[in-house]
């Protein structure tokens, strides 16, 4: 009768484990390193630096009212023109859409105007594509804005951001003042969506500033901003 030596027995059936883990191991590593080898390489979108100072043409969506507005309302205005990088690269193209809030509102007393203080935080492009900025509210006029010609448009003095929409006379509506004295009073800057132009005057009645919808203004970039090429 064969005789069977456990002892022998236990140690080759422990030695094939140990064959069959280690094979294992090596086969999972083998793996493991084909599945890295076939992984595909992620493509490096390169992004463009618009400037701070660049200022974007746009126009308002909807109406804001220094008599019915409140702090923390949100509001939208189309981009006019598109927007490119300090490269020339278009990054923001017409139609994409400026976001902003309302920071500060005064309503309209016996000698001071209505005023609407606001802040932009964001540009989405027509295909969705978001980008975080910080934006303040800027006038139009030749004076206060260069074009070059690669297409950018470049504020001119950092007292436009100070810029507030207020109340105008009764024939003229909302206009651009830059805060003087304060917070105290206005001086006049871009008349918006009238026909009497720029300067200084004297308000024939105390308003609430009411910047109706199409209003073009515009929105200056107080830091640099990182995009990708428009598509």
């Amino acid at each position: 009768m064969l005789k069977i030596n456990y002892k022998f027995a236990a140690r080759v059936v422990s030695l094939l484990v140990l064959v069959m883990i280690l094979a294992g191991t090596v086969f999972e590593v083998s793996a493991q390193r084909r599945t890295t080898r076939r992984a595909p390489a992620r493509k490096v979108v390169p992004t463009y630096t618009v400037p701070a100072n660049t200022v974007i043409r746009v126009r308002l969506n909807q109406q804001l009212s220094s008599k019915n507005a409140r702090v923390g309302d949100r509001f939208s205005a189309n981009v006019t023109e598109p927007v490119y990088a300090n490269s020339g690269v278009q990054v923001v193209p017409t139609g994409s859409r400026v976001w902003g809030r309302v920071t500060s509102v005064k309503r309209s007393g016996r000698r001071t105007p209505g005023q609407i203080l606001v802040a932009f935080n964001q540009v989405q492009l027509p295909n969705g594509v978001t980008y975080p900025i910080n934006g303040s509210l800027s006038s139009l006029q030749a004076d206060d804005v260069n074009s070059d010609n690669e297409g950018s448009v470049q504020g001119t003095s950092n007292r436009k951001r100070d810029a507030v929409f207020i109340g105008g006379g009764a024939a003229t509506g909302a206009i651009i003042g830059a805060i003087a004295g304060g917070g105290k009073g206005a001086g006049i800057g871009a008349l918006l969506g009238g026909a009497l132009g720029t300067g200084a005057r004297v308000y024939e009645k105390e308003q609430e500033a009411e910047v109706k919808s199409g209003t073009e203004f515009g929105v200056i970039l107080n830091r640099n901003v990182s995009m990708r090429a428009a598509k």
